[in-house]
């Protein structure tokens, strides 16, 4: 008689646990999933075409009402046939967005903080921009545009060229409105009159002033009448 209560007392407490642990889960979802992606870039140089495969890495921060941005390439995608002193070139990029959202964001790198000799790969580092969504929902960023520029010039102009998939998706909540667009007016709500009524006792004191002009000018022409039936 004993055993089966306590039976169910192990089934209720093994189910409660299960849940919880589902709920935790949940709850531990990631808002973006983020994928190591290998772009091959192709390049138009100043010294002829030029082609590369580097893996990319795209993160996302919240900041607010906005997202940090981060673009980070593991290997170089050009070089140059001479030296590119300290603090010559700087990279930018543009990520597209897909999902539910359309268009692209820009981020842009640091100069080189030292020389790169020739012949050597460009290291692009890490690019940084900022992302404000207009509404919720799933929103995907996808290398784009590469462009280095370098001695005053845009050296390379970079265009991935393998389709590549998704660096980072990411979930974006918590925002009201949702598109971004201007609130409605509430249903009902009508514009206000071109002018408003008056009221105040000069308003008041106008009013009777000009009522007593119209009856003024009644009487008159009630006289007139009358004397233009006389004289006939």
């Amino acid at each position: 008689m004993t055993k089966e209560p306590n039976r169910r007392r192990t089934a209720a407490a093994l189910a409660a646990a299960v849940t919880v642990a589902g709920a935790a889960v949940l709850a531990g979802a990631p808002a973006a999933q983020a994928a190591v992606v290998d772009v091959h870039y192709a390049c138009e140089t100043k010294i002829g075409a030029k082609s590369a495969v580097s893996p990319v890495d795209i993160k996302a921060v919240k900041n607010g009402g906005a997202y940090t941005i981060t673009m980070s390439f593991e290997k170089g995608v050009s070089d140059s046939p001479i030296e590119l002193p300290k603090g010559v070139m700087t990279p930018r990029a543009e990520l597209v967005l897909g999902g539910d959202a359309e268009g692209t964001v820009k981020v842009k790198g640091t100069p080189n903080t030292a020389a790169i000799p020739p012949d050597t790969p460009i290291r692009i580092g890490t690019l940084t921009g900022t992302y404000t969504p207009t509404k919720n929902g799933k929103v995907t960023f996808t290398a784009g545009k590469l462009t280095v520029h370098a001695l005053g010039m845009d050296a390379a102009v970079c265009l991935p060229k393998n389709n590549p998939k998704p660096s980072l998706d990411l979930q974006v909540t918590g925002l009201s409105g949702g598109s971004g667009s201007e609130t409605p007016p509430p249903t009902g709500e009508q514009e206000p009159p071109a002018e408003l009524p008056r009221t105040g006792p000069l308003d008041s004191a106008m009013a009777l002033g000009t009522l007593g002009g119209t009856v003024l000018l009644t009487g008159a022409a009630g006289v007139l009448w009358l004397t233009r039936r006389t004289a006939r």
